[in-house]
């Protein structure tokens, strides 16, 4: 594992020299279109696949044109708001830690009609869910979130390495299960700040491993660590193989 890790930092500072010298917009436009396509892969682990268009539409509202997909249309809304205030609040120089209260303003910005109600954890075991591993019952919901809150305040978890407290996070906050709408949103939104909080890009789990990753969320073991390595690893080359392709059209257009 340490191997692995060090593997990926490697990697990713390299990645790091590679896209500095670029200029911020040309950045921050690329990381617009990664932006939708890890919209698209979080909401297919949901059950929902959209096409790129009806993407656009969503994040575009001047360009809706099925008023029965409107619902729809600002759930994606909503975790683009949320995608663009974790990669801001990262970017930040007093990136503030990962705690209750920024757990449940997670939760309320891809769940607004919950705010008014207070956000509260669920009441009952849903029957019918996407996410079949094992769940707290209802009872012991708060129970469980007040621990997670001391672990992520411990020196345990502050000497862990940026990645792995990434995905251990999104596993406690998915054993908790806290809400029954959203709650695996909001625990891969967690491991992605902390990864861009420290410099990382996301790690974006693919539509094609849903079944996987449903999977090894059931087993306490390095299952999910390894899934979220190879999802780290992808990202790092997909942007890596676009500002390598950016810039041998540079050399084209000089030359």
């Amino acid at each position: 594992m340490e191997a692995r890790l060090f593997e990926l930092d490697a990697k990713m500072e390299a990645l790091r020299a590679k896209v500095g010298g670029f200029p911020d917009k040309l950045k921050r436009d690329y990381e617009g279109k990664l932006d939708v396509s890890w919209i698209f892969h979080d909401n297919a682990l949901e059950g929902v696949v959209l096409s790129y268009s009806e993407l656009k539409a969503a994040i575009d509202q001047r360009i809706i044109s099925d008023v029965s997909l409107i619902p729809m249309y600002e759930e994606v809304k909503n975790h683009k708001l949320a995608v663009d205030f974790i990669r801001e609040t990262a970017r930040s120089r007093k990136a503030p830690n990962v705690d209750l209260e920024f757990i449940r303003k997670l939760y309320a910005m891809v769940t607004p009609d919950a705010v008014p109600k207070g956000c509260p954890y669920r009441k009952e075991n849903p029957l019918h869910r996407l996410y079949y591993h094992e769940i707290v019952p209802p009872e012991k919901i708060g129970y469980k979130m007040r621990k997670i809150a001391d672990w992520l305040e411990s020196a345990e978890f502050s000497r862990m390495h940026a990645i792995v407290q990434g995905v251990k996070v999104q596993f406690r906050l998915l054993q908790a299960y806290p809400w029954t709408r959203n709650s695996g949103k909001v625990a891969r939104l967690l491991s992605n700040y902390i990864l861009l909080r420290s410099g990382y890009v996301p790690a974006v789990v693919h539509s094609i491993d849903r079944q996987r990753y449903y999977e090894v969320l059931r087993h306490e073991n390095d299952g999910l660590i390894t899934l979220m390595l190879e999802s780290l690893e992808n990202s790092i080359d997909t942007t890596a193989k676009f500002f390598d392709e950016l810039s041998g059209l540079r050399i084209r257009c000089a030359s």
